[in-house]
């Protein structure tokens, strides 16, 4: 093996154990920040569209664009389990008539 091959074997190496490394730190603590995974779509954002779950075989739908996969509704496609914020207003009765 010549002095270039070894330069590519050693570089090839070095990029696999850094992908290596930051899978596993990615693992142990997300980028999400303070917020957990989201249970449902494990984090991906993405859960199977309802036309791969009600279809005969074949796949695709608005919903999906034919990839058979859809944002998650539980987490709005973000992937963390945090909640989403509401702004609730109320107005009180005008004198005691509805």
């Amino acid at each position: 093996m010549g002095p270039m091959v070894l330069t590519q074997l050693a570089t090839g190496l070095s990029v696999l154990a850094g992908a290596v490394l930051v899978k596993s730190v990615m693992d142990q603590k997300p980028m999400a920040g303070p917020f957990s995974r989201c249970p449902t779509c494990n984090g991906t954002g993405r859960v199977n569209c309802l036309c791969s779950r009600w279809s005969d075989g074949d796949v695709g739908c608005r919903t999906c664009a034919g990839s058979g996969r859809m944002a998650c509704s539980s987490c709005g496609g973000s992937g963390t389990g945090r909640p989403l914020p509401v702004r609730i207003s109320a107005r009180p009765p005008s004198n005691g008539s509805f």
